[in-house]
Protein backbone atom coordinates (compact mmCIF):
# COMPACT_ATOMS: atom_id res chain seq x y z
CA UNK A 1 0.00 0.00 0.00
CA UNK A 2 1.61 3.10 -1.36
CA UNK A 3 0.38 6.35 0.72
CA UNK A 4 -0.64 9.52 -0.68
CA UNK A 5 2.10 11.27 0.87
CA UNK A 6 5.50 10.61 1.61
CA UNK A 7 5.22 12.94 4.96
CA UNK A 8 3.15 13.65 7.76
CA UNK A 9 2.54 17.45 7.95
CA UNK A 10 -0.28 19.93 8.17
CA UNK A 11 -0.76 22.31 5.79
CA UNK A 12 -1.53 25.16 7.15
CA UNK A 13 1.87 24.80 9.50
CA UNK A 14 4.08 25.47 6.28
CA UNK A 15 5.22 28.89 4.95
CA UNK A 16 3.34 29.46 2.01
CA UNK A 17 5.25 30.71 -1.51
CA UNK A 18 3.24 31.93 -4.29
CA UNK A 19 3.62 31.98 -7.91
CA UNK A 20 1.71 31.52 -11.26
CA UNK A 21 3.61 28.56 -12.23
CA UNK A 22 5.48 25.71 -10.91
CA UNK A 23 8.20 24.09 -12.90
CA UNK A 24 9.58 21.08 -11.54
CA UNK A 25 12.76 20.07 -13.52
CA UNK A 26 15.65 21.53 -15.48
CA UNK A 27 15.78 19.46 -18.75
CA UNK A 28 15.33 20.56 -21.94
CA UNK A 29 11.43 20.01 -21.01
CA UNK A 30 11.65 22.18 -17.56
CA UNK A 31 14.10 25.11 -19.34
CA UNK A 32 11.91 25.26 -22.32
CA UNK A 33 8.92 25.21 -20.69
CA UNK A 34 9.79 27.94 -18.30
CA UNK A 35 11.04 30.51 -20.75
CA UNK A 36 7.53 30.32 -22.74
CA UNK A 37 5.47 30.32 -19.96
CA UNK A 38 7.46 33.40 -18.45
CA UNK A 39 6.17 35.80 -21.44
CA UNK A 40 2.60 36.21 -19.56
CA UNK A 41 3.84 34.80 -15.91
CA UNK A 42 5.60 34.42 -12.54
CA UNK A 43 7.73 31.15 -12.53
CA UNK A 44 9.07 29.15 -9.86
CA UNK A 45 11.37 26.52 -11.45
CA UNK A 46 13.06 23.95 -8.85
CA UNK A 47 15.31 21.16 -9.71
CA UNK A 48 16.59 18.80 -7.17
CA UNK A 49 20.35 19.74 -8.18
CA UNK A 50 21.49 22.12 -10.99
CA UNK A 51 20.34 23.91 -13.96
CA UNK A 52 23.05 21.77 -15.99
CA UNK A 53 22.35 18.49 -14.46
CA UNK A 54 19.43 16.45 -16.24
CA UNK A 55 19.21 13.24 -19.04
CA UNK A 56 18.95 16.09 -21.74
CA UNK A 57 22.58 17.28 -20.90
CA UNK A 58 23.55 13.72 -21.85
CA UNK A 59 21.71 13.27 -25.01
CA UNK A 60 24.54 13.05 -27.64
CA UNK A 61 22.46 12.04 -30.92
CA UNK A 62 20.67 15.18 -31.94
CA UNK A 63 17.05 16.25 -32.25
CA UNK A 64 14.47 15.22 -35.04
CA UNK A 65 12.49 17.27 -37.09
CA UNK A 66 11.84 17.86 -40.74
CA UNK A 67 13.89 20.18 -42.54
CA UNK A 68 15.12 19.12 -45.74
CA UNK A 69 13.44 19.06 -48.92
CA UNK A 70 13.62 15.98 -49.95
CA UNK A 71 11.76 14.44 -45.74
CA UNK A 72 8.06 15.69 -44.96
CA UNK A 73 6.37 15.20 -41.80
CA UNK A 74 4.07 12.30 -43.39
CA UNK A 75 7.88 10.08 -43.25
CA UNK A 76 8.36 11.15 -40.06
CA UNK A 77 5.17 10.51 -38.54
CA UNK A 78 5.64 7.14 -40.45
CA UNK A 79 8.99 6.11 -39.08
CA UNK A 80 7.66 6.85 -35.53
CA UNK A 81 4.40 4.82 -35.91
CA UNK A 82 6.51 1.99 -37.09
CA UNK A 83 8.91 2.12 -34.34
CA UNK A 84 6.30 2.25 -31.48
CA UNK A 85 5.20 -1.16 -32.11
CA UNK A 86 1.24 -0.25 -32.76
CA UNK A 87 1.02 1.21 -29.20
CA UNK A 88 2.02 5.38 -30.50
CA UNK A 89 -0.91 8.00 -30.33
CA UNK A 90 -1.53 8.98 -33.97
CA UNK A 91 -2.66 12.15 -33.54
CA UNK A 92 -0.09 12.81 -30.97
CA UNK A 93 2.99 12.01 -33.81
CA UNK A 94 1.07 13.96 -35.89
CA UNK A 95 1.78 17.19 -33.23
CA UNK A 96 5.36 16.58 -32.66
CA UNK A 97 6.28 15.62 -36.75
CA UNK A 98 4.19 19.37 -37.76
CA UNK A 99 5.11 21.43 -34.88
CA UNK A 100 8.57 20.10 -34.64
CA UNK A 101 10.27 21.93 -37.05
CA UNK A 102 8.91 25.19 -35.47
CA UNK A 103 10.37 24.25 -31.96
CA UNK A 104 13.59 23.79 -33.81
CA UNK A 105 13.90 27.10 -35.01
CA UNK A 106 12.94 28.68 -31.79
CA UNK A 107 15.33 26.81 -30.47
CA UNK A 108 18.25 28.86 -32.62
CA UNK A 109 15.96 32.20 -31.91
CA UNK A 110 16.58 31.38 -28.30
CA UNK A 111 20.46 30.37 -28.51
CA UNK A 112 21.65 26.92 -29.58
CA UNK A 113 23.80 26.64 -32.42
CA UNK A 114 23.60 23.42 -34.34
CA UNK A 115 26.33 22.14 -36.78
CA UNK A 116 26.05 24.08 -39.80
CA UNK A 117 27.54 22.18 -43.44
CA UNK A 118 27.91 24.27 -46.58
CA UNK A 119 25.59 26.53 -45.23
CA UNK A 120 22.69 24.14 -44.23
CA UNK A 121 21.94 22.69 -40.98
CA UNK A 122 23.44 19.51 -40.50
CA UNK A 123 21.50 16.15 -40.69
CA UNK A 124 22.48 12.60 -39.88
CA UNK A 125 20.24 9.30 -39.81
CA UNK A 126 19.50 7.57 -36.73
CA UNK A 127 17.86 4.07 -36.32
CA UNK A 128 14.76 3.33 -37.73
CA UNK A 129 14.44 7.09 -39.62
CA UNK A 130 14.07 6.68 -42.98
CA UNK A 131 15.99 10.05 -44.03
CA UNK A 132 18.57 12.21 -42.57
CA UNK A 133 16.79 14.09 -40.21
CA UNK A 134 18.29 14.42 -37.19
CA UNK A 135 20.04 17.59 -36.06
CA UNK A 136 23.00 17.68 -33.75
CA UNK A 137 25.67 20.49 -32.41
CA UNK A 138 29.26 20.48 -31.70
CA UNK A 139 28.95 16.65 -33.20
CA UNK A 140 28.04 14.57 -30.24
CA UNK A 141 27.18 17.19 -27.49
CA UNK A 142 23.39 18.19 -28.59
CA UNK A 143 21.94 18.22 -24.94
CA UNK A 144 24.61 19.86 -23.42
CA UNK A 145 23.88 22.68 -26.17
CA UNK A 146 20.58 23.28 -25.69
CA UNK A 147 20.74 23.02 -22.04
CA UNK A 148 23.80 25.90 -21.81
CA UNK A 149 21.63 27.75 -24.52
CA UNK A 150 18.17 27.69 -22.96
CA UNK A 151 20.03 28.07 -18.95
CA UNK A 152 21.25 31.77 -19.98
CA UNK A 153 18.11 32.46 -21.59
CA UNK A 154 16.35 31.50 -17.85
CA UNK A 155 18.81 33.66 -16.13
CA UNK A 156 18.47 36.78 -18.04
CA UNK A 157 14.46 36.53 -17.48
CA UNK A 158 13.54 38.61 -14.20
CA UNK A 159 9.81 36.08 -14.28
CA UNK A 160 11.52 32.99 -13.57
CA UNK A 161 12.82 32.57 -10.04
CA UNK A 162 15.02 28.82 -9.78
CA UNK A 163 15.34 27.40 -6.86
CA UNK A 164 18.29 25.05 -6.87
CA UNK A 165 19.20 21.70 -4.55
CA UNK A 166 15.64 22.03 -3.70
CA UNK A 167 13.55 18.92 -3.68
CA UNK A 168 9.80 18.82 -4.17
CA UNK A 169 8.51 15.86 -2.14
CA UNK A 170 4.61 15.51 -2.77
CA UNK A 171 2.18 17.18 -5.09
CA UNK A 172 -0.36 19.16 -2.80
CA UNK A 173 -3.90 18.26 -4.39
CA UNK A 174 -7.64 18.79 -3.07
CA UNK A 175 -11.03 17.17 -4.89
CA UNK A 176 -9.02 15.97 -7.67
CA UNK A 177 -6.53 19.32 -8.28
CA UNK A 178 -3.28 20.31 -7.66
CA UNK A 179 -2.82 23.09 -5.79
CA UNK A 180 1.22 22.91 -5.81
CA UNK A 181 4.31 20.92 -4.26
CA UNK A 182 5.73 20.30 -0.95
CA UNK A 183 9.22 20.82 -0.94
CA UNK A 184 12.31 20.38 1.12
CA UNK A 185 14.90 23.11 1.10
CA UNK A 186 18.60 22.52 1.16
CA UNK A 187 18.55 23.31 5.02
CA UNK A 188 16.08 20.82 5.74
CA UNK A 189 13.05 23.81 6.12
CA UNK A 190 9.57 22.67 4.22
CA UNK A 191 7.70 24.89 2.47
CA UNK A 192 4.70 24.97 0.59
CA UNK A 193 4.60 26.30 -2.95
CA UNK A 194 1.28 27.32 -4.45
CA UNK A 195 0.62 28.14 -8.09
CA UNK A 196 -2.37 28.11 -10.75
CA UNK A 197 -0.67 25.26 -12.77
CA UNK A 198 2.11 22.86 -11.76
CA UNK A 199 4.44 21.28 -14.74
CA UNK A 200 6.70 18.18 -13.91
CA UNK A 201 9.37 17.94 -15.86
CA UNK A 202 11.41 15.51 -13.77
CA UNK A 203 13.35 13.36 -16.23
CA UNK A 204 13.39 9.96 -16.44
CA UNK A 205 14.02 6.65 -14.28
CA UNK A 206 17.14 5.25 -15.61
CA UNK A 207 18.39 4.83 -11.80
CA UNK A 208 16.45 1.86 -11.18
CA UNK A 209 18.57 -0.13 -13.21
CA UNK A 210 22.40 -0.99 -12.38
CA UNK A 211 23.31 -0.28 -15.23
CA UNK A 212 22.33 2.92 -17.29
CA UNK A 213 23.20 6.00 -19.55
CA UNK A 214 21.42 8.29 -17.03
CA UNK A 215 22.89 10.60 -14.42
CA UNK A 216 22.44 9.97 -10.23
CA UNK A 217 19.07 12.41 -10.83
CA UNK A 218 17.20 10.12 -12.92
CA UNK A 219 15.05 8.58 -9.71
CA UNK A 220 12.21 8.47 -11.62
CA UNK A 221 10.46 11.54 -9.12
CA UNK A 222 7.66 12.72 -10.70
CA UNK A 223 5.98 9.48 -12.27
CA UNK A 224 6.23 8.49 -8.21
CA UNK A 225 4.92 11.88 -7.31
CA UNK A 226 1.82 12.07 -9.82
CA UNK A 227 1.19 8.35 -8.59
CA UNK A 228 0.82 9.32 -5.52
CA UNK A 229 -1.50 12.53 -6.57
CA UNK A 230 -3.60 10.15 -8.26
CA UNK A 231 -3.17 10.71 -12.03
CA UNK A 232 -3.06 8.07 -14.48
CA UNK A 233 0.46 6.11 -15.31
CA UNK A 234 0.76 4.21 -18.70
CA UNK A 235 2.96 2.03 -20.12
CA UNK A 236 5.91 1.67 -17.26
CA UNK A 237 6.60 -1.47 -18.65
CA UNK A 238 8.34 0.08 -21.81
CA UNK A 239 12.43 0.99 -20.76
CA UNK A 240 14.61 1.28 -23.69
CA UNK A 241 17.96 0.27 -22.80
CA UNK A 242 20.47 1.61 -25.49
CA UNK A 243 22.21 -1.03 -27.18
CA UNK A 244 25.61 0.81 -26.78
CA UNK A 245 27.19 2.01 -23.73
CA UNK A 246 30.62 1.58 -22.84
CA UNK A 247 31.24 -1.26 -21.12
CA UNK A 248 35.13 -0.78 -19.99
CA UNK A 249 36.66 -2.05 -16.61
CA UNK A 250 36.87 1.39 -14.47
CA UNK A 251 34.46 3.45 -16.83
CA UNK A 252 31.38 4.28 -16.15
CA UNK A 253 27.86 3.63 -18.67
CA UNK A 254 28.97 6.06 -20.82
CA UNK A 255 26.12 6.16 -24.18
CA UNK A 256 27.91 5.59 -27.21
CA UNK A 257 25.64 7.32 -29.47
CA UNK A 258 23.12 5.66 -32.25
CA UNK A 259 24.56 8.42 -34.68
CA UNK A 260 27.91 6.15 -34.60
CA UNK A 261 25.86 3.69 -36.23
CA UNK A 262 24.24 6.05 -38.65
CA UNK A 263 27.56 7.17 -39.90
CA UNK A 264 28.60 3.25 -40.53
CA UNK A 265 29.93 2.03 -37.54
CA UNK A 266 29.25 -1.73 -37.09
CA UNK A 267 28.71 -4.38 -34.30
CA UNK A 268 30.97 -7.35 -34.02
CA UNK A 269 30.93 -10.32 -31.65
CA UNK A 270 34.17 -11.15 -29.22
CA UNK A 271 35.03 -13.07 -32.43
CA UNK A 272 34.91 -10.30 -34.73
CA UNK A 273 32.19 -11.56 -36.34
CA UNK A 274 29.92 -9.03 -37.89
CA UNK A 275 25.69 -10.42 -36.91
CA UNK A 276 23.38 -7.72 -36.80
CA UNK A 277 22.69 -8.75 -40.95
CA UNK A 278 20.99 -12.33 -39.34
CA UNK A 279 18.98 -10.60 -37.07
CA UNK A 280 17.70 -7.68 -39.38
CA UNK A 281 16.93 -6.02 -42.49
CA UNK A 282 18.07 -2.75 -41.06
CA UNK A 283 21.27 -4.41 -39.69
CA UNK A 284 22.96 -1.62 -36.94
CA UNK A 285 20.34 0.27 -37.53
CA UNK A 286 17.34 -1.51 -36.39
CA UNK A 287 15.22 -0.60 -33.84
CA UNK A 288 16.97 -0.57 -30.43
CA UNK A 289 15.22 -3.19 -28.79
CA UNK A 290 15.90 -5.78 -31.54
CA UNK A 291 19.63 -4.42 -31.48
CA UNK A 292 19.96 -4.58 -27.84
CA UNK A 293 18.23 -8.16 -27.52
CA UNK A 294 20.66 -9.18 -30.28
CA UNK A 295 23.71 -8.05 -28.81
CA UNK A 296 22.24 -10.00 -25.56
CA UNK A 297 21.79 -13.15 -27.80
CA UNK A 298 25.85 -12.61 -28.92
CA UNK A 299 27.01 -12.11 -25.67
CA UNK A 300 25.42 -15.08 -24.15
CA UNK A 301 26.30 -17.22 -27.22
CA UNK A 302 30.32 -16.21 -27.18
CA UNK A 303 29.95 -16.00 -23.35
CA UNK A 304 31.62 -12.22 -22.97
CA UNK A 305 29.60 -9.28 -21.16
CA UNK A 306 29.96 -6.76 -24.10
CA UNK A 307 30.49 -6.97 -28.31
CA UNK A 308 32.33 -4.49 -29.89
CA UNK A 309 30.94 -1.52 -32.06
CA UNK A 310 33.51 -0.72 -34.90
CA UNK A 311 33.64 2.45 -37.22
CA UNK A 312 37.74 2.43 -38.01
CA UNK A 313 36.44 2.24 -41.72
CA UNK A 314 36.30 5.87 -41.14
CA UNK A 315 39.14 8.43 -41.06
CA UNK A 316 40.60 9.61 -37.87
CA UNK A 317 39.61 13.03 -38.68
CA UNK A 318 35.93 12.33 -39.42
CA UNK A 319 35.58 10.36 -36.46
CA UNK A 320 37.07 13.25 -34.32
CA UNK A 321 35.01 15.94 -36.44
CA UNK A 322 31.76 14.35 -35.75
CA UNK A 323 31.60 12.62 -32.16
CA UNK A 324 34.75 14.70 -30.29
CA UNK A 325 32.81 13.61 -27.06
CA UNK A 326 32.79 10.12 -27.46
CA UNK A 327 36.34 10.16 -28.81
CA UNK A 328 37.79 12.36 -25.43
CA UNK A 329 36.13 9.99 -23.43
CA UNK A 330 37.61 6.91 -24.63
CA UNK A 331 40.55 8.08 -24.73
CA UNK A 332 40.37 8.80 -21.36
CA UNK A 333 40.54 4.72 -21.47
CA UNK A 334 43.13 4.26 -23.66
CA UNK A 335 40.21 3.19 -25.87
CA UNK A 336 40.82 5.25 -29.66
CA UNK A 337 37.64 5.69 -31.28
CA UNK A 338 39.03 5.64 -34.68
CA UNK A 339 42.05 2.55 -34.51
CA UNK A 340 40.02 0.17 -31.96
CA UNK A 341 37.10 -1.37 -31.79
CA UNK A 342 35.36 -0.02 -28.56
CA UNK A 343 33.78 -2.30 -25.82
CA UNK A 344 29.69 -1.81 -25.49
CA UNK A 345 26.66 -3.08 -23.97
CA UNK A 346 23.38 -2.93 -23.34
CA UNK A 347 22.10 -0.20 -20.51
CA UNK A 348 18.45 1.13 -19.49
CA UNK A 349 18.41 4.51 -21.39
CA UNK A 350 14.87 6.03 -21.54
CA UNK A 351 11.31 5.53 -20.27
CA UNK A 352 8.26 5.42 -22.58
CA UNK A 353 5.92 5.53 -20.39
CA UNK A 354 4.99 7.64 -17.96
CA UNK A 355 2.30 10.32 -16.55
CA UNK A 356 -0.53 9.88 -19.29
CA UNK A 357 -1.37 13.36 -21.20
CA UNK A 358 -3.77 14.50 -23.22
CA UNK A 359 -2.29 16.73 -26.77
CA UNK A 360 -2.12 19.63 -24.19
CA UNK A 361 0.04 18.22 -21.64
CA UNK A 362 -2.25 17.56 -19.52
CA UNK A 363 -2.62 15.00 -16.44
CA UNK A 364 -5.74 13.44 -15.55
CA UNK A 365 -5.21 15.38 -12.32
CA UNK A 366 -6.70 19.10 -12.96
CA UNK A 367 -3.92 21.91 -13.49
CA UNK A 368 -1.03 19.24 -13.01
CA UNK A 369 0.60 18.72 -16.50
CA UNK A 370 3.93 16.73 -17.45
CA UNK A 371 6.32 17.40 -20.05
CA UNK A 372 9.59 15.44 -21.38
CA UNK A 373 10.27 12.08 -20.49
CA UNK A 374 8.39 11.48 -17.07
CA UNK A 375 4.84 12.06 -19.68
CA UNK A 376 3.37 9.95 -21.88
CA UNK A 377 2.06 11.95 -24.35
CA UNK A 378 1.36 8.88 -26.68
CA UNK A 379 4.32 9.93 -28.95
CA UNK A 380 7.00 6.91 -28.06
CA UNK A 381 4.56 4.04 -28.07
CA UNK A 382 6.47 0.62 -27.17
CA UNK A 383 9.54 2.02 -28.47
CA UNK A 384 11.32 5.49 -28.84
CA UNK A 385 11.83 6.08 -32.33
CA UNK A 386 15.75 8.16 -31.61
CA UNK A 387 15.86 11.51 -31.49
CA UNK A 388 12.05 12.31 -31.00
CA UNK A 389 12.36 13.10 -27.67
CA UNK A 390 13.64 16.30 -27.55
CA UNK A 391 11.25 17.44 -29.84
CA UNK A 392 8.49 16.03 -27.87
CA UNK A 393 9.75 18.29 -24.87
CA UNK A 394 9.42 21.24 -27.07
CA UNK A 395 6.21 20.49 -28.89
CA UNK A 396 4.74 20.06 -26.10
CA UNK A 397 5.94 22.43 -23.86
CA UNK A 398 4.61 25.13 -25.80
CA UNK A 399 1.25 23.66 -26.01
CA UNK A 400 1.40 23.48 -22.18
CA UNK A 401 1.80 27.05 -21.81
CA UNK A 402 -1.51 27.87 -24.62
CA UNK A 403 -3.18 25.51 -22.07
CA UNK A 404 -2.27 27.31 -19.45
CA UNK A 405 -3.45 30.85 -20.26
CA UNK A 406 -6.94 30.05 -21.00
CA UNK A 407 -7.16 27.83 -16.98
CA UNK A 408 -9.41 30.08 -14.59
CA UNK A 409 -7.84 31.61 -12.05
CA UNK A 410 -7.85 29.36 -8.82
CA UNK A 411 -10.57 29.88 -6.06
CA UNK A 412 -8.36 31.07 -3.74
CA UNK A 413 -10.14 29.30 -0.89
CA UNK A 414 -7.44 28.34 2.12
CA UNK A 415 -6.59 24.81 1.41
CA UNK A 416 -7.42 22.49 4.60
CA UNK A 417 -5.04 19.98 3.46
CA UNK A 418 -3.29 17.60 6.17
CA UNK A 419 -1.61 13.91 6.27
CA UNK A 420 -0.93 11.59 9.11
CA UNK A 421 0.13 8.19 9.49
CA UNK A 422 1.66 8.69 12.69
CA UNK A 423 5.08 7.49 11.63
CA UNK A 424 7.73 7.53 14.07
CA UNK A 425 10.83 5.52 13.55
CA UNK A 426 13.18 6.12 10.60
CA UNK A 427 14.21 3.62 8.18
CA UNK A 428 16.48 1.12 9.50
CA UNK A 429 19.08 0.72 6.80
CA UNK A 430 20.98 2.48 4.39
CA UNK A 431 19.76 3.92 1.38
CA UNK A 432 22.33 3.42 -0.42
CA UNK A 433 22.28 -0.31 0.61
CA UNK A 434 18.57 -0.34 -0.28
CA UNK A 435 19.20 1.68 -3.76
CA UNK A 436 21.67 -1.18 -5.15
CA UNK A 437 19.79 -4.04 -3.73
CA UNK A 438 16.59 -2.72 -5.91
CA UNK A 439 18.60 -1.60 -8.91
CA UNK A 440 20.42 -5.24 -8.84
CA UNK A 441 17.10 -6.39 -8.47
CA UNK A 442 15.23 -4.72 -11.70
CA UNK A 443 18.45 -5.93 -13.89
CA UNK A 444 18.11 -9.51 -13.06
CA UNK A 445 14.34 -9.85 -13.14
CA UNK A 446 12.51 -6.91 -14.98
CA UNK A 447 15.67 -5.96 -17.72
CA UNK A 448 16.12 -6.44 -20.79
CA UNK A 449 14.54 -9.66 -21.23
CA UNK A 450 11.82 -11.27 -18.89
CA UNK A 451 9.56 -14.33 -18.06
CA UNK A 452 6.48 -14.55 -15.38
CA UNK A 453 9.15 -16.50 -13.13
CA UNK A 454 11.33 -13.19 -13.02
CA UNK A 455 8.65 -10.65 -12.47
CA UNK A 456 7.28 -12.77 -9.66
CA UNK A 457 10.51 -12.37 -8.02
CA UNK A 458 11.08 -9.16 -8.63
CA UNK A 459 7.85 -8.17 -7.25
CA UNK A 460 8.13 -10.41 -4.29
CA UNK A 461 11.86 -8.67 -3.20
CA UNK A 462 9.97 -4.99 -4.03
CA UNK A 463 6.94 -5.60 -1.99
CA UNK A 464 9.66 -6.31 1.01
CA UNK A 465 10.67 -2.80 1.06
CA UNK A 466 6.98 -1.69 1.41
CA UNK A 467 7.16 -0.76 5.32
CA UNK A 468 9.42 1.99 3.94
CA UNK A 469 6.27 4.07 3.49
CA UNK A 470 5.63 3.86 7.13
CA UNK A 471 9.31 5.35 8.22
CA UNK A 472 9.39 8.98 9.21
CA UNK A 473 11.53 10.18 5.99
CA UNK A 474 13.19 13.42 6.11
CA UNK A 475 16.47 13.23 3.73
CA UNK A 476 16.83 13.57 -0.05
CA UNK A 477 17.95 9.97 -0.87
CA UNK A 478 15.04 8.40 1.40
CA UNK A 479 12.29 10.50 -0.52
CA UNK A 480 14.36 9.25 -3.88
CA UNK A 481 14.46 5.48 -2.69
CA UNK A 482 10.35 5.55 -2.11
CA UNK A 483 10.23 7.42 -5.42
CA UNK A 484 12.33 4.70 -7.22
CA UNK A 485 10.41 1.56 -5.08
CA UNK A 486 7.20 3.08 -6.24
CA UNK A 487 8.36 3.41 -9.83
CA UNK A 488 9.76 -0.43 -9.83
CA UNK A 489 6.62 -1.50 -8.85
CA UNK A 490 4.62 -0.19 -11.58
CA UNK A 491 7.28 -1.21 -14.08
CA UNK A 492 7.03 -4.82 -12.72
CA UNK A 493 3.05 -5.01 -12.41
CA UNK A 494 3.18 -3.71 -16.01
CA UNK A 495 5.36 -6.47 -17.39
CA UNK A 496 3.45 -9.26 -15.82
CA UNK A 497 0.16 -7.97 -17.03
CA UNK A 498 1.31 -7.67 -20.84
CA UNK A 499 1.49 -11.26 -22.01
CA UNK A 500 3.40 -10.83 -25.21
CA UNK A 501 6.79 -9.36 -26.29
CA UNK A 502 5.97 -5.45 -28.19
CA UNK A 503 8.40 -3.29 -28.72
CA UNK A 504 11.08 -2.72 -25.86
CA UNK A 505 9.01 -4.59 -23.40
CA UNK A 506 10.29 -8.74 -24.19
CA UNK A 507 8.64 -11.89 -22.30
CA UNK A 508 10.34 -14.93 -22.68
CA UNK A 509 7.40 -16.70 -22.13
CA UNK A 510 5.20 -14.45 -24.55
CA UNK A 511 7.55 -13.95 -27.36
CA UNK A 512 5.20 -12.85 -30.04
CA UNK A 513 3.30 -9.88 -30.46
CA UNK A 514 -0.16 -10.38 -29.94
CA UNK A 515 -2.17 -7.55 -31.71
CA UNK A 516 -5.19 -9.00 -31.39
CA UNK A 517 -5.16 -9.19 -27.49
CA UNK A 518 -2.83 -6.55 -26.59
CA UNK A 519 -3.02 -3.69 -28.98
CA UNK A 520 -3.82 -1.91 -25.69
CA UNK A 521 -1.91 0.47 -22.69
CA UNK A 522 -1.67 -0.63 -19.28
CA UNK A 523 -2.99 2.28 -17.10
CA UNK A 524 -2.15 2.58 -13.45
CA UNK A 525 -4.65 4.84 -10.50
CA UNK A 526 -3.31 4.63 -7.38
CA UNK A 527 -5.47 2.50 -4.94
CA UNK A 528 -7.61 1.39 -8.33
CA UNK A 529 -7.00 -2.34 -9.95
CA UNK A 530 -4.48 -1.87 -12.88
CA UNK A 531 -6.39 -0.95 -16.28
CA UNK A 532 -6.21 -1.15 -19.68
CA UNK A 533 -7.02 1.03 -22.67
CA UNK A 534 -6.81 0.45 -26.52
CA UNK A 535 -4.34 2.13 -28.63
CA UNK A 536 -5.56 4.61 -31.68
CA UNK A 537 -2.15 3.36 -33.49
CA UNK A 538 -4.47 2.09 -36.18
Amino acid sequence: MIPQYLIDFELNDLPVVETDVIVIGSGIAGLYTAIMASATQNVLLITKKSLLESNTRYAQGGIAAVTAEDDSPAYHHQDTLLAGAGLCSSAAVDVLVNEGPVGVQELIRLGTTFDVENGELALTKEGAHSHRRILHANGDATGYEIVRALSIQVEMLHNIKVWDDHFVIDLITEQGECHGALVQMPDGKRVFVRGRATIMCSGGAGQLYRYTTNPEVATADGIAMAYRAGAEIRDMEFIQFHPTALSYPGAPRFLISEAVRGEGAVLRNIRGERFMPKYHELQELAPRDIVARAIVSEMEATGSTFVYLDITHESPEMVKHRFPTIYETCMQYGLDLSSDWIPVSPAAHYMMGGIKTNLHGESSVKRLFACGEVSSTGVHGANRLASNSLSEAVVYGSRIVERIKSLPEPSGDPLRVSFHLGRKDAPSQAMVEKRLKLQKVMVRYAGLRRNRDTLIRAAEELGRQLPLFQSMLSKREEYEFANMLTASLLVVQGALGREESRGAHYREDYPERNDSEWRKHIVFIRDQEMTEELSDDV
